[in-house]
């Protein structure tokens, strides 16, 4: 029974993913859909029309496999390494840049997310 429910709440990550790349699309957002995406969860979650509870594990597997996601990437960056090579120092300076940025909005949400629980707020 685990394994269908985690399987349905990935399923439900999906969904929003792919709604947040309709709507993308859709409007002509120049904002990714899956970052459209999450945002629409965060405002269901926010909006208590779905609990966290709901997606917790499935959202935990994909995080624990999260790496496996990555190797069809590394195995296309492989391809291109004269590319790579010729813009090696903009490719890091950007890549520094984005991991940093990254970093500091997680780092935002999950002290928003802990100041939410803190307060309550966390559907029990």
């Amino acid at each position: 029974m685990t394994v269908i429910r985690v399987v349905l709440q990935v399923c439900i990550c999906i969904l929003f993913n792919e709604i947040g790349k309709g709507l993308s699309q859709l409007f002509h957002l120049p904002i990714p859909g899956h970052v459209i995406g999450l945002v629409l969860l965060l405002l269901v979650l926010k909006q208590e029309w779905l609990r966290m509870e709901w997606l917790e594990e499935g959202a935990e597997w994909l995080l624990g496999e999260l790496l496996l996601f990555f190797i069809p990437s590394v195995v296309g960056v492989i391809q291109f390494k004269a590319l790579l090579a010729e813009n090696s120092l903009g490719l890091l300076f950007v890549m520094g840049v984005g991991t940093l940025m990254v970093m500091m909005v997680t780092a935002w949400f999950v002290e928003q997310l802990y100041r939410y629980r803190r307060r309550g707020h966390h559907g029990e």
